[in-house]
């Protein structure tokens, strides 16, 4: 069964409609006081499984409060699959993650929660394929979605679409204060507390396009540097280091558990939280979901004086862009990547935050990498690490690589290399790194630049909002490049920029 109904207009007004009350209410009997503004979502979908997530709201709230939840095969709820009751606790900013088992795969759901006499909007999520079925799978990637800096068509679009999964890659809240001039303002100055974070998320939760979207498909999430604070690695920001880094991490990863529709297993302990995993989509493709943040090394070559973040440097003066030992990923993820590939399904998508291709800012002279520039923060600070990647997914012969990322706010269709410098070196995996949602991008004349300057960028766009819609089967994968139109109006139109084919048995994107 492979059913994906689209929402229609009055189904997204209805979801929207939870934002009628405001999102805290004062002076406001118990019973008034609206318990599910932040809406609904589900994620991390398996044969057999998918975890259901909402979050209770209101400044009276008990330390404890059931919720219950419904899962059903009709969205009237008529024929339920599954149901039952978790405790929203204060400790965890009353978040509720339900996990029912046992359910058909490729099987469409709705869902719904009840708690103290009000009942959230209704939801719909499906199960992954089994593992020996013979399926297609549409997916999207989106990622960066700034709130002051532009409104959220794309997820109103995106809503409307009949996917079978989101992938989201990495900044779903930005911890800065905001400007005066700011198209929409945060609420609150730059975050440093738990308190601060779980008010920015429940900003953000609060937009009924993207509540709408959560609430149309199950995501798969992984994050990046602004869950936390802008190029931070491991235990290193542009601001803090050490245990006072450390300390901040904790508060981001607990905040970011209580608000999105992660696994119970993933509940953080302090500063640390696996969210690397592996996802098959029947016998069609294998979803390797990847975390660039926690372990990876510092960024190379830092100015005088800065405990970390990311600067831009020149191969020949930064010996650090060369060393090998260094890592993006940290050893054991690298490890647990290496030995995951698949060679038996069709596909391996590699879900993680940014660019992988190399984006030398410079003219690289053949066969002399280090005559090029590199920002430092990602995949070209960490270019051995890059190749050991790529080098092992051809080892163990898998079939036809896809990165998937995001990060750098442009669109980016990419050839990738074990060795970019040879003109002649074969094409061992292709690339699409999605623009931002609404995140700012650079002048497109930069891109253009880098394109030029780097013949492996087939497609390179700092100019638009947007996301990136696949169709996937055995033969192929389509890629439609999303475009917002308007990218400040809510109500923007969304349209196909670009069209990219990657044939299976070869690699690389044409344009289709």
């Amino acid at each position: 069964m492979n059913d994906r109904p689209t929402l229609s207009r009055r189904q997204l007004l209805a979801l929207a409609a939870p934002l009628a009350s405001p999102l805290f209410v004062r002076h406001a009997r118990a019973a008034d006081v609206p318990r599910f503004p932040l809406g609904v979502a589900s994620g991390h979908p398996r044969a057999d499984r998918v975890v259901l997530w909402t979050r209770l709201i209101g400044d009276d709230l008990p330390e404890q409060v059931p919720v219950q939840w419904e899962l059903a095969e009709d969205e009237n709820f008529q024929r339920m699959a599954a149901r039952g009751t978790e405790t929203a606790e204060a400790a965890w900013a009353h978040s509720v993650h339900a996990e029912p088992a046992g359910l058909a795969p490729a099987r469409g759901y709705w869902y719904r929660f009840t708690a103290l006499g009000q009942r959230s909007m209704v939801g719909r999520t499906r199960t992954a394929p089994a593992p020996d079925a013979a399926t297609t799978l549409r997916y999207s990637i989106a990622s960066c979605q700034r709130w002051d800096h532009g409104h959220y068509a794309a997820w109103a679009h995106m809503a409307q679409q009949p996917l079978d999964l989101v992938l989201f890659l990495g900044d779903y809240i930005y911890e800065y204060a905001s400007p005066p001039d700011a198209v929409r303002r945060h609420v609150g100055p730059k975050i440093r507390t738990l308190a601060q974070y779980r008010e920015r998320y429940a900003q953000y939760k609060s937009d009924p396009a993207l509540q709408a979207a959560h609430a149309a498909f199950p995501w798969l999430l992984v994050w990046d540097d602004h869950e936390v604070e802008n190029d931070y690695a491991n235990d290193r920001s542009p601001t803090l280091a050490g245990a006072q880094m450390l300390a901040l991490r904790a508060a981001a990863y607990q905040a970011a558990w209580e608000h999105q529709p992660y696994p119970k297993a993933w509940r953080p302990r302090g500063p640390d939280m696996r969210i690397y995993d592996r996802y098959d989509w029947g016998r069609l493709a294998r979803i390797h979901a990847i975390d660039d943040r926690q372990y990876r090394d510092p960024e190379a070559c830092l100015p005088a004086g800065r405990t970390g973040g990311s600067t831009t440097a020149k191969a020949a003066d930064c010996a650090e862009l060369r060393d090998a030992r260094r890592t993006l990923l940290g050893s054991a993820q690298e490890a647990w990547l290496a030995e995951g590939w698949d060679r038996e399904r069709r596909w391996n998508l590699l879900a993680q935050q940014t660019l992988m291709a190399r984006a030398s800012s410079l003219p690289v002279t053949p066969g002399d990498p280090a005559t090029g520039r590199y920002w430092t923060d990602g995949w070209d600070g960490y270019a051995p690490a890059r190749r050991r990647l790529l080098a092992s997914a051809v080892e163990a012969k898998a079939a036809n690589l896809v990165v998937l990322g995001g990060d750098v706010h442009a669109h980016y269709v990419a050839d990738l290399k074990l060795d970019f410098d040879d003109a002649k070196a074969p094409v061992v995996a292709s690339e699409f790194c999605g623009s931002s949602i609404s995140s700012h991008g650079w002048a497109q004349s930069k891109a253009e630049e880098l394109r030029g300057l780097n013949p492996h960028l087939h497609y390179a766009r700092a100019d638009q909002r947007g996301y990136v819609q696949f169709t996937l089967d055995e033969r192929r994968l389509e890629a439609d490049v999303m475009v917002v139109a308007q990218p400040d109006d809510p109500a923007s139109a969304v349209g196909v920029g670009a069209r990219f084919v990657v044939e299976a048995g070869r690699p690389g994107p044409q344009s289709a």
